[in-house]
């Protein structure tokens, strides 16, 4: 009988760890990578700082975040004279001089369009999620729907009316990595998930799934709801019957 109130009690303990360490790991990881992102950046800025405008040199401890703060002010200062005629010219000049390399023109022109498609708000981004039938038949992978558009693959490789989209096949758990795959349309299952949630189910190998949605009907009108048991307050409880000396068992 001694042992289980033990037991018991490490179980408590062995909970409390687990929820304790679930509710710090994100923040220790992030608070982790915020301040490596920081201090990456202040090491390629902070040198170029002259003396007398950095506040280091009139404390006598470093200040974390000063060089994230004067790149900042430099993108936005860049983005400014990009805007107007004379920046824009300077610009094109630049482009014109990296055009005429042969090794950074490549390298150039692409980072700049990639830069370009994903903070833009064209749309021209990956806009649906969906699976294929990829490695074999029977097996699925997730997959983003890239584009539509009609490009010289399309033309080489006609499908009589079902063309072919270009998707993207990321890797777990890094979703930067994967492959690009062109595949018939028929062939490409989409889901109604995001591509956030589709990217939450990559990064976490499966184990953080997006919450299945359906229509519920509620006072007869049809609205979108979460496909998960209901609270128990959420339930409709019974009225309770109040018991009165005529209901009470005679003794």
């Amino acid at each position: 009988m001694s042992d289980a109130p033990k037991t018991s009690g490490m179980t408590r303990l062995r909970n409390y760890f687990l929820t304790g360490f679930i509710v710090c790991a994100p923040l220790a990881i992030t608070a982790y990578i915020a301040w490596s992102f920081i201090g990456w950046v202040d090491s390629w800025v902070k040198p170029y700082i002259p003396a007398r405008y950095s506040p280091d040199t009139y404390l006598s401890f470093p200040v974390p975040g000063f060089g994230l703060i004067v790149a900042l002010i430099l993108i936005t200062l860049i983005g400014f004279l990009t805007a107007n005629i004379v920046g824009r010219a300077i610009v094109n000049f630049g482009e014109r001089l990296l055009g005429r390399m042969p090794l950074v023109r490549g390298i150039y022109g692409s980072l700049k369009q990639i830069f370009e498609t994903v903070l833009s708000n064209k749309g021209d981004m990956f806009r649906q999620v969906g699976l294929v039938e990829y490695p074999r038949k029977g097996v699925w992978s997730l997959v983003f729907v890239a584009s539509e558009k009609e490009t010289e693959i399309n033309q080489k490789l006609d499908q009589e009316g079902d063309p072919l989209i270009a998707v993207f096949m990321p890797c777990t758990p890094n979703p930067t990595t994967g492959f690009l795959m062109y595949v018939p349309k028929s062939d490409i299952v989409l889901l109604d998930m995001t591509i956030e949630d589709g990217a939450k189910l990559i990064v976490s190998a499966g184990l953080v799934a997006p919450e299945v949605k359906q229509m519920v009907v509620v006072n007869g009108e049809p609205i979108e709801g979460v496909l998960a048991n209901p609270s128990v307050a959420a339930l409709a409880q019974p009225a309770r019957r109040s018991r009165t000396a005529s209901s009470r068992p005679n003794k």
